[in-house]
């Protein structure tokens, strides 16, 4: 059964378009494995704009720190083509998150890679990782659909 892109990434709340560049290609005739970590790089900034983690950020000084990654390659990507990188967070605990990633091609309609990261809570004032801010955890929860007021140990992944 052949998926559109749109119900592919459906899933995932934020979604950007990236046209793949000519220069990400490798000497194997396809882009380099580096590079789809920045795709998800940039879809996690994405996300963190659309929580406004990064204003968060700027007035106390707590903000994101990729703690871990990974990637799982399921199809070559080649230029020219368009992807579509989505991002979802499903697991939300005290200090830390973890957030899914799908790229999918547009001109295979197909999932090209998954992955995920774990991104801490970190206090770049103080130097040291703190507990998730309420009202982040409020606007994650509230980007993927679900009840801010769920109970705790719900919310929290446990």
């Amino acid at each position: 059964m052949t998926h559109t892109v749109q119900e592919l990434v459906a899933p995932y709340p934020v979604v950007i378009e990236v046209r793949i560049a000519w220069g990400e290609m490798d000497a194997f005739q396809h882009v380099n494995n580096v590079v789809y970590f920045r795709y998800f790089e940039s879809v996690r900034i994405a996300y963190s704009e659309r929580i406004a983690f990064m204003e968060y950020m700027n007035e106390t000084g707590i903000g994101p720190i990729l703690g871990a990654s990974s990637c799982r390659f399921k199809m070559p990507l080649t230029y020219p083509d368009t992807i579509s990188v989505g991002a979802r967070v499903p697991k939300i605990d005290k200090d830390r998150f973890t957030m899914e990633y799908i790229i999918v091609s547009h001109s295979a309609r197909k999932v090209a890679a998954t992955g995920d990261g774990v991104i801490v809570s970190y206090d770049y004032r103080q130097h040291k990782k703190v507990d998730l801010p309420e009202v982040l955890i409020a606007r994650m929860l509230a980007l993927e659909g679900m009840d801010p007021s769920m109970p705790p140990d719900l919310k929290h992944g446990h």
